[in-house]
C-alpha cells in the first residue's frame, strides 16, 4: 500500500511548481476536484461489477480512466485545453434528470470549482501521482480519511476559510451526547466540510447490523452548505464514509421561507455549528416572521433549528457568546428558544477552541422541542494543566469531555457546574451569559510601595537603551 500522506504531501509539493496555483484554498480546492473525480470512478467501477445495468452519470470520455488513469496519458497542452475546454464545461452543464442525486451533485460541483493549473506537465505529475491511491481498498480508505480530516484541519487555520471547520473533539463530543439512534433523520443546515455528519456516521455506524440498517444510514443524513469549496469537499467527505448518494444540497438554509417548513420536513436531531458573525445574504431575513429579523446569521439559523425540530427532536449546538446576550431581536429569538425548547444543559468553551481564526468565546448548547425550559445546567470547560490557550498545535481533545461526559449523568454543583432558574432568567431579560457563581476568584493584594519600585526600575532600563541607541 502507499503512504497516502506521502502521496498527498508529493501532490501539493506538485502544486507548487505550477504558476496557475497561488494559496492554500486554491490547491485545496484543486485537490478537492481532482479526488472527487478519482473517487468517484473508483465507486462506478465498484458498482459496475455489482450491477451489470449500472451507468455512471459521468459521459464515459469525463471519466478518470479515459483521460487520467494511463500514466503515460494526454499530457502538456493537451491536457489543459481537454481539462478547460471540455472536461469542465460537460461536466458545469452535465445533462441528468432532477432526480438523478448523484448528477446534480456532480454538476454543482463543478458548477462552483474551477482549474487553476497552468502547465500541463506538472499537472499530469499530480494525476499520476494520486494514481497511487485505491479508493476501494478498505486499508487505503481509512487512512485517507484520517489524512482527509488534516486537510481539513489545514484549511481551518487560514483566516478566510476557518469558518467551515469545527474542532473534531467538539463536534464529537456533541454528537456523543445528542447520541443518534439508527432511524432518526440528522440534520446539518450549515453543515461546512460535513464533520458533524461524519462524526454522526460513526456514531451510527455501530448501530448497523444489516444492509437495511446501512440503507436506513445512507437516507438519514442530511446537509446543507451554501459555499463552493465546503460543499464539495462535504460531498467527498460522505462518499469515503460510504454514503453512495450523499444528501448534501448546495443552497442556503436560509432562502427558504420559514413558514413553508411542514412537518413532513422535520427531523429528529439537528447538529450544528452556524455561521456567526456573518451578515446573511440580501433579502434573507425577510422569510423570517416580522419580530425576529435580523442581519445577524446565529440568531435566524436559531430560529429555523427551532422550525426544523420535531417535538421531541433534539439539538447540540455550537453559539457564541453574542447568542446569548443582547436586546431587541436577540432577545425574542432567545425567549422563543426558552419557550418552545428545553435548553437543559450550556457547556462554556474556553476563548481559544477556535483559534486561530475565530477567537470568540464560543458555547455548547443543548435543547431538546416541545417543553419550555425550567432550568439550565452550565458546566464551564477550562483549559487542561499548564496551557494558557489552545493552538493548531495543540488543539482541544475529546479526553478533555470524560469529567463532563460522567457528570452529565449525575449532575450535582460543583466549582465547574451551576444550575440557574428560568425565574432568574426571566428577571435577566433572558440574558443567558450567566457567570458562574461557584467560582473562587483568588483576590491579590498588590503592594504599592512595590508596585512603583518596579516602575522606577524599569523606567531606569528604557532611560538606559535610550542612551545606549543615541549614542
Amino acid at each position: 500500500m502507499s503512504n497516502i500522506g506521502g502521496v498527498i504531501k508529493s501532490i501539493r509539493d506538485i502544486f507548487r511548481k505550477d504558476p496557475g496555483l497561488s494559496g492554500d484554498a486554491q490547491r485545496i480546492e484543486q485537490l478537492g476536484w481532482m479526488i472527487f473525480l478519482k473517487l468517484f470512478d473508483d465507486k462506478d467501477k465498484e458498482k459496475e461489477i455489482l450491477n451489470q445495468k449500472y451507468k455512471s452519470p459521468i459521459p464515459s470520455e469525463l471519466q478518470w480512466r479515459n483521460w487520467a488513469e494511463d500514466d503515460e496519458g494526454i499530457t502538456g497542452d493537451e491536457l489543459i485545453t481537454f481539462v478547460n475546454n471540455k472536461l469542465f464545461p460537460q461536466l458545469k452543464e452535465l445533462k441528468v434528470t432532477a432526480d438523478n442525486r448523484l448528477g446534480v451533485i456532480i454538476r454543482n460541483i463543478f458548477d462552483g470549482t474551477n482549474n487553476y493549473m497552468k502547465s500541463g506537465t506538472t499537472f499530469r505529475q499530480a494525476i499520476n501521482k494520486l494514481n497511487e491511491i485505491d479508493f476501494n481498498s478498505s486499508k487505503e480508505h481509512h487512512v485517507f480519511n484520517k489524512i482527509y480530516e488534516d486537510i481539513l484541519q489545514g484549511l481551518a487555520t487560514k483566516k478566510d476559510t476557518g469558518e467551515f471547520y469545527t474542532p473534531r473533539a467538539v463536534t464529537q463530543f456533541i454528537v456523543d451526547m445528542v447520541n443518534p439512534q439508527l432511524g432518526e433523520k440528522i440534520i446539518d443546515p450549515a453543515c461546512g466540510t460535513a464533520g458533524f455528519l461524519v462524526c454522526a456516521i460513526e456514531h451510527l455506524n455501530k448501530q448497523v447490523k444489516n444492509v437495511t440498517d446501512r440503507n436506513t444510514l445512507q437516507e438519514t443524513i442530511i446537509g446543507t452548505e451554501l459555499k463552493p469549496l465546503p460543499f464539495m469537499l462535504s460531498v467527498v467527505n460522505l462518499i469515503t464514509h460510504d454514503i453512495e448518494v450523499p444528501k448534501i444540497e448546495n443552497t442556503d438554509s436560509l432562502s427558504r421561507e420559514l413558514s413553508s417548513i411542514r412537518q413532513a420536513d422535520r427531523v429528529d436531531i439537528i447538529v450544528a455549528n452556524p455561521p456567526f458573525g456573518g451578515v446573511v445574504g440580501d433579502g434573507m431575513e425577510t422569510n423570517f416572521p416580522l419580530n425576529y429579523r435580523t442581519k445577524e446569521s446565529a440568531d435566524l439559523f436559531l430560529i429555523l433549528f427551532i422550525q426544523l425540530l420535531k417535538d421531541g427532536g433534539r439539538a447540540g449546538i455550537v453559539l457564541p457568546d453574542g447568542s446569548l446576550t443582547g436586546e431587541g431581536v436577540k432577545q425574542r429569538v432567545r425567549q422563543k428558544l426558552l419557550e418552545d425548547c428545553n435548553v437543559h444543559t450550556i457547556v462554556r468553551l474556553p476563548q481559544s477552541v477556535f483559534a486561530p481564526y475565530a477567537t470568540v468565546n464560543t458555547n455548547l448548547i443543548f435543547f431538546e422541542k416541545g417543553k419550555p425550559t425550567k432550568e439550565i445546567w452550565y458546566y464551564e470547560h477550562t483549559l487542561p494543566e499548564g496551557y494558557k490557550a489552545y493552538s493548531k498545535t495543540k488543539p482541544i481533545q475529546i479526553s478533555e469531555f470524560d469529567e463532563i461526559k460522567k457528570w452529565w449523568v449525575q449532575r450535582t454543583e460543583s466549582d465547574s457546574a451551576y444550575k440557574v432558574s428560568i425565574d432568574t432568567i426571566k428577571e435577566k431579560r433572558y440574558d443567558l451569559d450567566i457567570k458562574n457563581p461557584n467560582k473562587v476568584v483568588e483576590k491579590v493584594i498588590y503592594d504599592r510601595k512595590e508596585i512603583i519600585k518596579t516602575f522606577k526600575s524599569n523606567q531606569n532600563r528604557i532611560t538606559q537603551l535610550i542612551n545606549e541607541l543615541e549614542q
